[in-house]
């Protein structure tokens, strides 16, 4: 069965970015993970079973990280072009 595939658009307290990052790394959930410029500071490329695993790890893992303001995420469709294992569709 494939996994759900979600961007994660974090934005963060500036004092908090690195110990945001640090938690962040240690979830197996996490795929990938960049500090970016932009409206946002960190992407948190995010794998899960289901929608309701994602609702879960992002409502009682993400949004409790201490520093973490607000997240904007969006849940892949299809990957076109990857350079992960993430060419299924859903």
């Amino acid at each position: 069965m494939p996994r759900l595939l979600v961007f994660v658009n974090i934005f963060v307290d500036s004092p908090n970015l690195d110990g945001v990052v640090q938690t962040l790394r240690q979830f197996s959930n996490v795929e990938e993970l960049y500090e970016v410029t932009g409206e946002y500071d960190i992407v948190a490329i995010v794998s899960a079973a289901s929608i309701e695993e994602f609702r879960d790890f992002l409502k009682y893992k993400i949004l409790k990280i201490k520093g973490v303001r607000s997240t904007v995420t969006s849940v892949v469709f299809n990957a076109s072009k990857s350079r992960g294992n993430w060419t299924q569709s859903l």
